[in-house]
């Protein structure tokens, strides 16, 4: 399952949490139900929005295509990506 940054505007806070592609959270409520931490003095009802993050590493190896040509970008560590 994915993981995806979620920033609350009342608090300031980012969190990190894994659900499906087609979910998506919308209130301070939800989000801390998904991560498994306490609201604190938040307002539950508090909007979030999904940040635009990185995607993680894919190794070729992972993929199953051993054969598969590296990414050439500096710094990419090997992961097939497409952007060479």
């Amino acid at each position: 399952m994915p993981t995806y940054d979620y920033r609350c505007d009342a608090n300031d806070r980012v969190i990190e949490v894994r659900h499906g592609m087609k979910e998506s959270l919308a209130t301070w409520g939800e989000l801390c139900e998904c991560a498994g931490v306490a609201p604190g003095d938040t307002p539950l009802a508090s909007p979030v929005q999904r940040l635009a993050t990185g995607g993680q590493v894919v190794k070729r190896a992972s993929l199953g295509e051993a054969d598969a040509p590296a990414c050439a970008r500096p710094g990419c560590g090997g992961g097939v990506c497409g952007m060479s």
